[in-house]
């Protein structure tokens, strides 16, 4: 098979999340060890740290593995979905894994996948795993899909593990309550492993806790330990001071990740670092600095209140549910505090609630409704429609890049154009 016959085969025969939604979603981890097995337990020849969480795993992800890739580690990075290519889903060092190796590993499985017909989300875990062990990296920073506790990288033993924010996403699946989907997080909680907490909220705390005593596992919360200070935005960087309470330290940082959310991640990230140097990684400040100045370009990360354009201001982020809406128009309100119109390019898939994210937005916004290409995605009148009964007001258009267009033609001097709803909008753009 060639590459592209290989991606056809990835996505058009097995059962695919972002393409048809919790019908692809497998309730056991059956599977992924099936495969896992079959390729002679791969994922037990690296050591790892496991990442999950309702918002900012990925950033999390992401900025850890820059920190161990700068300080000398060969570094695994397996997140999930990508943007532009499948392969951005794996990586070393901020490097793609090989369209040889997808090719290679396919044909090498197809016979136990003809067999067991797993997930498109099982056969990649498999194929990140098996690539980390190839390739003999020292450490992989794994995200997990949705969840925790059924989730297909779930089979691992992590050195670490951690939950970054529990919000309300995925209910169909995870639970209808925030204590509901906190104890699926917290099924990544495994026994004498310790186990970070970004954030918690008056409901989730004692279900963490909980987990960690019956796992016996050490449990840290990084929103205690840590308090930042002084925030300062740029479109290119985002400097703040943080603050270890436990030892009084300040230090200051500089991140090329400038949504204000980060804030929260760095948090989590340095307190999953000290644990990390605590037994026996070496990471020195500069490698720490360094890398969380260049967390995109050591690892390719993109969307995060990306910045794409300054005349006029264009900004990708992909928020996609309550809590990633409330953080965007957050930083909103604070970079633009001007007279000047905001004009929203928004489409989402049909699975989220949409109605929740809609009565958030701002009224005397100017929107362009769209949609990505996928059987999940809302169409843009839907998406339209269902807007007019929280008085959210434009036209709609069939492809993102025909809304940039129609917004840039609309926007005045000082206006700025966001792009959100749906990290696969975002992968749409040209």
């Amino acid at each position: 098979m060639t590459y592209q016959q290989t991606l056809h085969y990835l996505y058009s025969q097995l059962p695919m999340y972002s393409r048809i939604g919790a019908a692809a979603y497998k309730e056991d981890l059956h599977n992924t060890i099936a495969l896992c097995k079959a390729l002679d337990n791969p994922h037990t020849k690296f050591k790892s740290i496991h990442i999950a969480g309702t918002n900012g795993k990925g950033s999390t992800s992401h900025m850890l593995a820059a920190i161990l890739q700068q300080a000398g580690y060969k570094t695994g990075l397996y997140t999930s979905p990508h943007l532009k290519d499948f392969r951005e889903r794996i990586k070393i060092n901020g490097e793609m894994v090989s369209e040889d190796f997808v090719i290679n590993f396919v044909e090498r499985t197809k016979t136990i996948s003809e067999e067991i017909q797993p997930s498109f989300f099982e056969l990649t875990v498999a194929m990140a795993f098996d690539y980390f062990e190839k390739e003999k990296v020292d450490i992989a920073v794994i995200e997990t899909g949705l969840g925790g506790r059924l989730d297909s990288t779930n089979i691992i033993t992590p050195l670490l593990s951690i939950i970054t924010n529990i919000g309300y996403d995925h209910m169909d699946i995870l639970g209808d309550t925030l204590e509901k989907i906190a104890a699926e997080k917290a099924g990544i909680i495994k026994p004498g492993v310790p186990v970070v907490i970004g954030e918690y909220l008056p409901e989730t705390k004692n279900v963490f806790v909980e987990k960690a005593l019956q796992c016996k596992a050490p449990v840290f919360f990084a929103q205690d330990g840590y308090a930042v200070s002084n925030v300062k935005y740029s479109p290119q960087l985002l400097s703040c001071y943080v603050t270890g309470t436990d030892q009084n330290v300040t230090e200051y940082f500089e991140l090329d990740l400038n949504g204000l959310y980060q804030t929260k991640n760095i948090c989590t990230v340095l307190c999953a670092e000290g644990i990390l140097m605590h037994y026996g990684c070496n990471i020195t400040n500069e490698a720490e600095k360094l890398a969380l100045k260049n967390v995109k370009k050591l690892t390719g990360l993109y969307g995060r209140w990306d910045v794409i354009s300054t005349n006029p201001t264009i900004i990708l982020d992909v928020a996609h549910n309550e809590d990633g809406i409330k953080q965007l128009l957050h930083q909103l309100s604070v970079v633009h505090r001007t007279s000047n119109t905001v004009h929203f390019i928004i489409g989402m898939v049909k699975d989220k609630d949409v109605s929740k994210v809609l009565s958030l937005l701002p009224k005397n916004a100017t929107y362009y409704f769209t949609n990505a290409h996928i059987d999940r995605a809302m169409p843009h009148k839907d998406l339209q429609e269902k807007a007019k009964a929280f008085e959210l007001h434009g036209d709609s258009f069939d492809d993102v890049n025909e809304a940039i267009k129609a917004a840039k033609l609309n926007a005045g001097q000082g206006d700025i154009i966001i792009v959100c709803g749906s990290v696969f909008l975002v992968a749409e753009i040209v």
